[in-house]
């Protein structure tokens, strides 16, 4: 595979690939450089690239297990918590701060999901990825993916509403 096939091929879906590896790195950095490994090893496969089904999901499956890798090993205490701040110039402050403040949540609470509950969350309502690709990527059975979303939601749920019924706490 030429180099112009193989970014036709692997550029629809880098974002994808660096967002699951921000969901679970946290850091802006480290899920970059995550990003940047998966497609060096994409490149070094690049000649039997044509053999896979789903490329897209083979990319997915190997950030999902780099990231998983880099959390255990001694290098995951020095991983650094940086956010950004989206900004967008047509709303006021106080709605900006508002959506800030609702993102910052949301990744607070699904910071506090197990890991599997964090991906299949991912995966299905950010990276709006079919119940089937995720069985594939997961190797999961869709009812155990089914199950697992509707415990992250129902996790999600409960959080906000107890941050709506008793203030920040």
């Amino acid at each position: 595979m030429q180099q112009s096939e193989f970014l036709n091929v692997v550029m629809p879906f880098k974002d994808k690939l660096y967002r699951l590896a921000k969901r679970l790195l946290v850091s802006k950095e480290e899920a970059e450089d995550a990003t940047q490994e998966v497609l060096l090893k994409l490149w070094s496969k690049n000649e039997s690239m044509a053999d896979y089904k789903n490329v897209e999901a083979f990319a997915m499956t190997m950030t999902k297990n780099f990231c998983l890798d880099r959390l255990k090993s001694k290098q995951a205490s020095n991983l650094k918590l940086v956010h950004s701040n989206y900004q967008d110039e047509n709303t006021s402050l106080q709605k900006q701060l508002e959506a800030e403040d609702s993102v910052r949540w949301m990744e607070r609470i699904m910071d506090t999901l197990p890991e599997q509950q964090k991906m299949v969350l991912q995966l299905r309502d950010i990276e709006q990825y079919e119940f089937e690709e995720i069985c594939e990527l997961l190797d999961m059975k869709p009812t155990a993916v089914r199950v697992t979303l509707s415990r992250a939601r129902k996790t999600v749920r409960e959080e906000l509403a107890k941050k709506h019924s008793y203030g920040i706490g």
